[in-house]
């Protein structure tokens, strides 16, 4: 028998699939094929392609925010540590002392002192900070305006309760701002623009070089007795970050000690802007407190998480649940259900999970003891929160 002959007698054939060989129509061919080919796979590939990957891929949808924060290490250093300044005071010491324990000389008179925030719709907080900082601020400056920071528009919520706020109106300068309403834009560009038009509020107040500026959000409240001492001593930082205690829902539960966005300025003319990061590497220690997502009802905190900057977070509808916000208040876990932002393995491994409920209500603001029939869902022991 001749090669040509042998070879276009006997074509190759598994022996699996030798039923197809010699089928003559392309189509039914390439249909026997994907037979042949399944037929061929193993018990175990078919399981890793139809079991294992969709579920991998799922895990990964549901859980990819969590796992990037927990490789952070891997891509992101820590960023360069503070300078920390001790912080010297009690209610016995003078303040040519307590400026001297410092490093700095005590003045002949006290600094004007300015608070400016931008408000969205912290009103218990708000009492709270301007009760705190009353005896010392010269000029209250809020900015309100009728659009989140992500573009949904809000009432003016300052102004429906602007009576509750009598105390400080001689000392008020209150200014509104029409939102841009930007579908699709970066949260923080609305922020930014917002922080802008209270540079040009501040100059209303009348601001001047050398006196006090705050910068914080309304939920970073800085101590009375922290701003008096800066407002008395000479030669403090031009710039100055404040070390807060770091608080969850209520000040049940304290997370740590590592807020710092909160900063006082020596106002200078041209160069000193209303901003809410790093401004310099100086930190003074332990002067006030920070209580986020501090609020009286559920409605509220909904509102927030639609609201501010980071609403990406918010990946699932069921977050927005009221039961579920209620049960995670009470057992101090994430509204957002993520892992700890920390820069080392160490330090959120050491974090994960709920915060540990704290029971001590020694050296919180004086106004929230004086008033704690009317404040109690900031006390420790009172997780439950009204609807509104």
């Amino acid at each position: 028998m001749s090669d040509a002959g042998y070879y276009s007698s006997s074509k190759k054939c598994d022996d699996i699939c030798d039923e197809i060989c010699g089928q003559g129509s392309r189509a039914a061919l390439s249909m026997s094929r994907v037979r042949c080919f399944l037929r061929g796979l193993e018990l175990r590939t078919c399981v890793l392609f139809f079991v294992f990957i969709p579920i991998f891929i799922f895990g990964i949808y549901l859980h990819g925010q969590k796992i990037s924060y927990f490789l952070r290490p891997l891509w992101e250093s820590p960023p360069k540590p503070f300078h920390i300044i001790p912080h010297y005071y009690h209610e016995n010491v003078s303040m040519e002392t307590q400026c001297q324990l410092h490093g700095w000389k005590v003045r002949e008179f006290p600094r004007r002192v300015f608070d400016a925030v931008l408000f969205n719709n912290e009103v218990d907080i708000l009492t709270l900070r301007w009760n705190e900082l009353y005896p010392y601020v010269s000029q209250f400056v809020l900015l309100e305006s009728n659009s989140t920071f992500t573009g949904i528009p809000k009432r003016l919520l300052f102004a429906a309760n602007r009576d509750k706020f009598k105390f400080v109106e001689p000392r008020l300068t209150y200014g509104t701002i029409g939102g841009r309403f930007k579908k699709g834009e970066n949260p923080f560009v609305e922020e930014a623009y917002q922080r802008v038009a209270l540079d040009q509020l501040l100059k209303i107040a009348g601001i001047e070089d050398d006196d006090l500026l705050i910068m914080s959000d309304v939920d970073e409240i800085p101590s009375a007795h922290t701003i008096n001492l800066l407002r008395w001593c000479d030669d403090i930082p031009p710039i100055l970050h404040l070390q807060l205690r770091n608080y969850l829902y209520s000040f049940e539960f304290y997370k740590d000690s590592k807020s710092w966005r909160a900063s006082v300025h020596r106002y200078q003319t041209g160069n000193t802007l209303y901003a809410h990061y790093r401004q310099t590497d100086v930190l003074l220690a332990d002067s006030g407190w920070h209580c986020s997502f501090c609020f009286r009802y559920i409605s509220q905190f909904v509102f927030k998480m639609k609201a501010y900057s980071h609403c990406d977070r918010v990946r699932f509808s069921h977050y927005l649940d009221p039961k579920r916000i209620q049960d995670v208040i009470c057992k101090g876990a994430n509204l957002f259900d993520m892992l700890p932002e920390e820069y080392t393995f160490k330090e959120i491994i050491g974090k994960m999970g709920p915060i540990p409920h704290t029971y001590s209500a020694v050296h919180l603001p004086s106004y929230l003891l004086n008033h704690a029939e009317e404040y109690r869902f900031l006390l420790p022991g009172n997780c439950k929160r009204e609807s509104g």
